[in-house]
């Protein structure tokens, strides 16, 4: 033992301590508390600055706390805490194998070393929250253990007990007393294999509140009290509970008289323990009789002593889990129960799981019931209320995705979980959040299976508990004082949550500093789980952590020194260094520790220069948010240097205006600015550094103004440094810092009149005899007279009215008078921008300023000379803006309305009619002005439509348009007539008479008519009479003879006798034949497309070969294709008689050319006339039986007479399409036959398939079916799966009646789904004039047993809902549509087929058509080839 001093160590801070140490400071938290003071237990455990006690969790205080060098240079033996120790130490191999517990299943590859290293961890947790629990082995337990079992044949290990002792029971009965010293000494051995082999092996122990009694449970029913102190067996009870059932459980409550025991019958009993005239007795009482369900574990509550006047306590409460529900019931003053809660779902072999603690809620202190079974864990809070009564109230539950066999508190927010595979989890209650994850197999935990399945008494249980003990640990882990002890099968492990140091200090030890400061920043700032260590107030424990988080971060960057690669590419060495050197400069910011990270830390980071590089730049974000202020004058120059040296020039402007450089040696900044072009930050260190405002203007001024002087164009830096400059005497004027920030108060005053008095100087300092006066002035308006003007508007509006302010505005204005006017070099829009700057100053109420009148009569006559046409736009718009501005009365207005219209300002007489409500007069304005006369159309209708314009005003405008017109359409025909159709549609025959040229007038009312053309007009509300629409119809035949069906196809109100007469007129003959057939003249239409197409016929057999005969040729082609389009839209509604009075005349019509060609010259083009003719034939197939073409074509004389040959080929092309017309039927039949078929097969398979429940219980009662069958009872299992007695069906009236027959319907899936739905696939059933009725049934109706017989109603088939079900899942199965429902859809195609006007093509599918789904795919294969 003494080899490993590691371990011992651990074991010292664990376990040095006695008895009565050891419960004071594990109640020691409670015990600061008054009874009253729960609202400061609140504080201290729930809110995320809370101060928790380390006394609490009976960790001891570390007299000298480790230094980080220590840990550092400890050899890493975190792993080796789980690792056993050598077997042949602990005589692995000697131990009685055939105990009553085994290992589990995790555990049997244990003794592999490898794999006891395994620790698996999230690594996420791990990362955040470090390593939360530390885990021992209690070496001195276990190799006793071991030892007993070998010496005395104690047996394996079955049940634990800790307290300020350890009891550990055993297999052979015995119960081993050790201490919680240092040494871990066997304290006493109670009983004896004897007695063990009568009782069994211990399956439960218990020690009371004060360590002085240990109650033990056997295998075989029996029941021992020991005294602790002396090791005296106190009672034997052999009759506390039926015989022949194992002990699963044994509790003291807080009455050292009162213990609770449960046998494996699933029965709870009181224990009573007296003593009278000397002589101990045990009275039992029965709690819960395991014939009502059997309970699996029992968990009294314990209060602290310190909470022992806690009102709830005299309940003395009581849970218990039995197979299907929690109870809580109280056993004093007399028995009664407070609450049952059933289980959800769950799997009927988890573990149900107890635990109590007190937690603070709302300000008061109340006990709170955990419980859980598999892998929901849901938190009751119990509360007494002021009459008496307790009250549960449920807290949020938490979900996993694990099994649990143990849950145990360890402090009111952290709770620790064992799941099924022997991983413990770390679980931070109010968040949620998992902490950590260990495995544990390594402990080779011991369970009680074999209590459970009660094998010592020949096994007399019933399955469901026998299957629960599979996984039951209950007696394997106790906690005891912020710990937790874990048994295996030859070991004792202890696991506790780590201080906060200890924490930090175990991510440094593996090497993990980026996590180790952050955990302790979480510290730092109270946002960390299940912290221990750290009391006092907040700025104490701040204190506490950032003194440690120093000591890491000096550690930290001595790593990063020696850690940094010595050779190899400097790219590599500042990838290392911008890895590490952020993490300390934030951290020493977050700290607020300037003085460290500009003294210790920037010193050792100096010793590279890379490092000290890295550094540097890393300060730069913290600068330009201005979060860092104060830096010492040599951090603040190797910067400036660094950034230089890397060519980072704008860095160093973004960095210096935003530092206190005082401290640096000014001359050389503005030197190293001024040289690199960084003009912000010159200025900023003269006026910061300096109090210097006018000398950056100046050096400004001398480069930007000798070139605009000159007359030269400026580059972009002198542009660049011209708006700075601007932007800098705004900011000077206006009080406020350059480039950010404010002018100190005092200063302001004197740094407006220092500016002011620089910019109105006479002469420049050193100053040229040449040199014009007001040089500043003067290169400013030069620059950008606008802007220069702008800044004078703005510091004029921030003057107060005093004497010196108004001289000041005054003397500038003056001098801005005499530089522009006195001076020819300045444009027409300086002189503007300079006049309507006056303008606006001058119309200001308060205005001081005086300007002589004469001056704004000047820059009229300049800006309206009429000798100078350059600038007209310009001139006009400078004009403008100065009479907007306030300019007009400067000016007598007449002339100024002669001067613009001499200079053709038409905007500007806009404006002034505009004043004198001359509306009439700004219609001519628009129409002269060839810029914007587009626009007189918005403005007309603005006047006529915007209220507040008089009826005269309304009536002078409508005139004006009126008299122009003509002017107005031939602008925009559109626009005009939606004028005219808006605002006067009752005058429009007025305008049509004042529009004398014909062909503005078509376009006129071809805007106004066709409603192609895009006027935004409702025909209704425009009355046009017949007669209109007439004349544009002649106007249309005359200008554009192509478009007059199109447009009549749109056209409405016109008369058809007097259009046939207009188009009769101009020989339109296409336009006639569709009136007459509009008109219903379908033969007088005919006829006169026969005789075009037979003028046709005749010029192509008559025109000789150098003619263009294509062109003829289409012209044939088309009229035909007319002429059958015709017949074919009206032989639906003529009879046979009438239908053949027109194919028959125009197939003549296409075969004679074709006769001639035998008896004249053969003509050109026999092969186009019979595909033509063939054609015909075709489409008149539709409408004329074949025996009448065929009689009529035998019938004529020419074909009458042996010319048969030469229409063999139409004849022949007439039988093939009868032949394949037959093979379609042949197929389609066929097909039809094979669907039924298929149909038929798939209905009766879906209704003779049988049902596949998915559980073996009722979903309502939850019972097994097979329980309920003395009642005989029906089973109803649906297709969804769910099974259920018809007995709970019916109370719950899940029945529906149709048609005298009773339906059943799924309780779970129709009570999610109330309302009944139309099935998508619901089935149509055609009766007589194919009235489609829809057959319903809810998706939530399932079928029942299917014995029910189908009924019939009277009016049609009503299908059971076997049938019904079945019919909906060959829907399903056959996804597209049906082959029927393609062939109904052609059928009703081609029965109601109707056809546009003159289309020449049968219209589309309806838009709701099969055919239009982009599933739709018609493959077709070819008949088959029949032999003969």
């Amino acid at each position: 033992m003494e080899n490993e001093p590691d371990h011992e160590n651990v074991e010292q801070n664990l376990c040095a301590k006695t008895t009565e140490e050891e419960l004071s400071k594990s109640f020691n938290l409670e015990a600061s508390l008054s009874k009253f003071s729960y609202i400061d237990l609140d504080k201290e455990l729930e809110f995320k600055n809370d101060l928790i006690d380390d006394k609490e969790f009976d960790i001891p205080q570390v007299d000298t706390p480790p230094t980080l060098e220590s840990i550092l240079n400890e050899t890493d033996d975190e792993e080796e805490s789980f690792v056993l120790e050598d077997p042949t130490l602990l005589n692995i191999d000697t131990i009685d194998s055939h105990s009553y517990d085994t290992s589990s299943v995790a555990s049997s590859d244990s003794g592999d070393r490898t794999n006891l290293k395994r620790k698996k961890k999230l690594p996420d947790s791990f990362s955040l929250h470090g390593s939360v629990m530390r885990h021992s082995l209690l070496k001195g337990i276990s190799a006793q253990i071991v030892s007993a079992a070998d010496k005395v044949d104690a047996g394996l290990p079955t049940a634990i007990a800790v307290s300020s002792l350890i009891a550990v029971g055993t297999s052979h009965g015995l119960a081993l007393i050790f201490g919680k010293d240092q040494n871990q000494a066997l304290r006493l051995c109670l009983g004896s294999t004897s007695v063990g082999g009568q009782y069994g092996a211990i399956s439960a122990l218990s020690i009371n509140n004060d360590c002085s009694r240990l109650l033990c449970g056997f295998a075989k029913g029996q029941i021992t009290m020991w005294d602790l102190a002396s090791g005296k067996l106190l009672r034997s009870i052999t009759d506390a509970h039926p015989p022949g059932t194992a002990i699963l459980h044994i509790k003291f409550t807080d009455d050292p008289t009162l213990a609770i025991c449960n046998d494996s019958g699933g029965s709870v009993f009181e224990l009573t323990f007296k003593r009278v005239m000397g002589v101990r007795t045990c009275e039992s009482r029965c709690l819960f009789s395991g014939s009502k369900g059997e309970v699996c574990c029992i968990e009294p509550l314990h209060s602290k002593p310190e909470l022992k006047d806690h009102p709830i306590t005299q309940f003395s409460l009581l849970a218990m889990a039995s197979l299907t529900k929690i109870l809580v019931i109280g056993l004093k003053p007399s028995l009664k129960v407070w609450m049952t809660f059933p289980y959800g779902r769950m799997d009927p072999s988890s573990v149900p799981l107890l635990a109590w603690h007190f937690v603070a809620v709302h300000n008061y202190v109340n006990p709170m019931l955990a419980f859980c079974r598999g892998d929901v864990v849901h938190f009751l809070l119990v509360k007494r209320d002021e009459s008496g009564a307790i009250h549960v109230t449920k807290q949020k539950h938490l979900h996993l995705y694990y099994d649990l066999i143990n849950f145990t508190w360890i402090n009111s927010r952290t709770v620790v979980l064992l799941d099924s595979v022997e991983k413990l989890h770390v679980i931070d209650r109010q968040t949620q959040e998992e902490l950590e994850t260990v495995e544990i197999s390594e402990v080779q935990l011991v369970y009680n299976s074999s209590h459970f399945k009660s094998l010592a008494t020949g096994g007399n249980v019933s399955q469901a508990l026998a299957l629960v003990g599979e996984k039951a640990c209950y007696q394997s882990i106790s906690s005891y004082g912020g710990q937790i002890f874990y048994l295996g099968t030859k070991s004792v492990y202890v696991m506790m949550l780590r201080s906060w140091r200890e924490r930090v200090d175990h991510l440094l030890k593996q090497d993990c500093l980026t996590e180790a400061l952050a955990l302790a920043w979480s510290f730092h700032e109270g946002k960390a789980k299940a912290v221990v260590g750290l009391s006092g107030d907040a700025s104490k424990r701040k204190a506490v952590v950032a003194d440690r988080m120093v000591e890491i971060l000096f550690h930290y960057a001595d790593r990063a020194l020696k850690k940094c690669p010595d050779q190899g590419k400097i790219q590599v060495m500042e990838q290392h260094f911008q890895d590490m050197v952020p993490v300390i400069v934030d951290y020493c910011l977050l700290l607020e520790r300037k003085d460290l990270l500009f003294s210790q830390m920037y010193d050792k980071l100096s010793e590279n220069s890379v490092a000290k590089g890295v550094f540097l730049e890393c300060l730069e974000p913290y600068i330009l948010s201005d979060k860092l202020v104060g830096m010492t004058p040599q951090v603040m120059k190797d910067l400036i240097v660094h950034f230089q040296d890397k060519k980072l020039m704008e860095n160093v402007e973004a960095l210096i205006v935003h530092m206190d450089i005082t401290s640096l040696d000014i001359q050389q900044v503005v030197l190293m600015c001024w040289e690199n072009r960084l003009y912000d930050a010159m200025i900023y260190v003269y006026n910061r550094g300096m109090n210097e405002f006018i000398s950056p203007m100046e050096k400004l001024f001398r480069v930007i103004a000798p070139p605009l002087n000159a007359g030269r164009t400026l580059t972009d830096e002198q542009v660049v440094m011209g708006n700075k400059l601007l932007v800098y005497i705004s900011c000077c004027l206006a009080g406020r810092a350059y480039p950010l920030g404010d002018i100190p108060e005092d200063l302001v005053p004197l740094v407006k009149n220092q500016v002011f008095e620089f910019l109105i100087r006479l002469h420049s300092a050193e100053a040229s005899p040449e040199e014009e006066i007001y040089p500043y002035v003067r290169t400013l308006l030069h620059f950008d007279t606008r802007e220069f003007l702008n800044v004078l508007a703005l510091t004029f509006e921030d003057f107060k009215n005093d004497k010196q302010a108004v001289e000041y505005q005054q003397r500038i204005v003056d001098i801005l008078l005499k530089v522009m006017v006195e001076n020819s070099d300045f444009t027409p829009s300086q002189v503007g921008c300079l006049f309507t700057f006056l303008a606006r100053q001058l119309a200001k109420p308060d205005n001081t300023l005086f300007v002589n009148r004469t001056l704004f009569d000047q820059v009229l006559e300049f800006l309206c000379s009429p000798d100078d046409d350059s600038r007209h736009s310009e001139r006009q718009q400078v004009l403008l803006e100065l009479l907007q501005a306030g300019g007009i009365v400067q000016f007598e207005e007449s002339r100024l309305i002669r001067m613009a219209e001499k200079a053709e300002f038409y905007q500007i007489c806009e404006f002034m009619y505009e004043r004198e409500h001359q509306y009439d007069k700004i219609i001519d304005c628009y129409l002269r002005d060839p810029l914007r006369e587009e626009e007189v159309f918005n403005y007309i209708h603005n006047i006529l439509s915007i209220p507040g314009h008089s009826a005269e005003e309304k009536q002078s405008v409508w005139q004006k348009a009126m008299d122009h017109i003509e002017e107005l359409v031939s602008l925009r025909p559109c626009k005009a007539a939606e004028l005219v159709a808006i605002h006067f549609s009752e005058q429009i025959e007025t305008v049509i008479k004042k529009l004398q040229n014909q062909v503005l007038l078509f376009k006129f009312l071809r805007s106004l008519l066709d409603p192609r053309e895009g006027v935004h007009v409702h025909q209704e509300l425009v009355q046009i009479s017949p007669c209109v629409t007439e004349q544009f119809i002649e106007l249309l035949c005359q200008f554009s003879p192509n478009q007059v069906i199109e447009t009549l196809q749109v056209l409405e109100c016109y008369r058809l006798e007097e259009t046939i007469q207009i188009t009769q007129k101009y020989q339109l003959h296409e336009v006639t034949a569709y009136l007459l057939e509009k008109k219903g003249d379908i033969h007088g239409a005919f006829l006169i497309m026969l005789k075009r197409l037979q003028s046709k016929l005749q010029e192509i057999t008559h025109q000789d070969e150098k003619t263009k005969e294509e062109l003829s040729l289409k012209d044939v082609e088309d009229t035909m294709v007319e002429t059958i389009a015709l017949c074919q839209r009206n032989s639906h509604n003529l009879n046979q008689q009438q239908r053949e009075a027109l194919w028959f005349p125009l197939l003549e019509a296409m075969m004679a050319p074709q006769k001639l060609s035998g008896s004249t010259a053969p003509h050109l083009h026999p092969e186009a006339l019979k595909s033509l003719t063939m054609q015909v034939l075709n489409s008149m197939a539709a409408f004329i039986a074949l025996p009448s073409i065929l009689q009529r074509i035998l019938q004529d004389p020419v074909y009458g007479k042996g010319k048969l040959g030469e229409i063999q080929g139409l004849i022949l092309g007439m039988l093939d399409t009868f032949n394949y017309e037959q093979t379609l039927l042949e197929t389609t039949t066929s097909l039809l036959n094979q669907d039924l078929h298929w149909s038929l097969c798939n209905l009766r398979a879906s209704v003779t398939r049988g049902l596949n429940p998915k559980q073996d219980y009722c979903s309502i009662c939850l019972q097994q079916y097979k329980r309920r069958q003395e009642m005989a009872d029906e089973i109803i299992v649906f297709s969804c799966g769910h099974l259920y007695h018809s007995f709970c069906l019916q109370n719950k009236e899940c029945t529906i009646e149709t048609e005298g027959q009773t339906r059943w319907t799924c309780y779970k899936c129709s009570s999610s789904n109330k309302v009944g739905k139309l099935s998508e696939n619901s089935s149509e059933v055609k009766k007589g004039k194919t009235v489609p009725s829809q057959v319903k049934m809810s998706p939530s109706c399932h079928p029942s047993k299917g014995d029910s017989a189908v009924k019939k109603a009277a009016s049609e088939p009503v299908l059971d809902p076997q049938q019904i079900q079945a019919f909906d899942q060959l829907c399903r199965l056959y996804r597209g549509s049906s082959r029927l429902a393609l062939l109904t859809e052609l059928s009703q195609n081609r029965s109601s087929e109707s056809y546009r006007p003159f289309s020449g093509s049968q219209s589309g599918p309806a838009f709701n058509s099969i055919f239009q789904n982009e599933n739709f795919q018609l493959q077709l294969i070819p008949p088959p080839v029949t032999e003969d």
